[in-house]
């Protein structure tokens, strides 16, 4: 694996290394019908699952994806991954808190 840096939007430079991945033909076909680059479409997933996770930030993940922040989050909200992850328990606790103070 070769590194290499990588500088997005100016922010910070991250080392990048290079890793193959092997999947089944009919797996890149489907992915080749759909989407231009298949190494984007995986990268892509993988930074998002991480996020969903919560194992990186909002902030880390858009700029490994070249994205503004907010971009991002409204990307990830579009694809199903909530910005705001409260339990039912805690939403009703933040509620009955924003009462009292009101």
């Amino acid at each position: 694996m070769e590194g290499h840096l990588f500088t997005c939007q100016g922010r910070y430079a991250m080392p990048l290394r290079t890793v193959e991945i092997s999947f089944p033909s009919e797996v890149l076909d489907a992915l080749a019908a759909t989407y231009q680059d298949n190494a984007d479409v995986i990268k892509e997933a993988a930074v998002l699952e991480l996020y969903r996770e919560g194992r990186i930030s909002a902030g880390k993940a858009a700029d490994i994806l070249e994205m503004d922040r907010f971009e991002f989050i409204r990307y990830a909200g579009k694809k199903g991954i909530p910005y705001i992850r409260m339990s039912p328990d805690e939403l009703e606790n933040e509620i009955a808190m924003l009462e009292k103070s009101a």
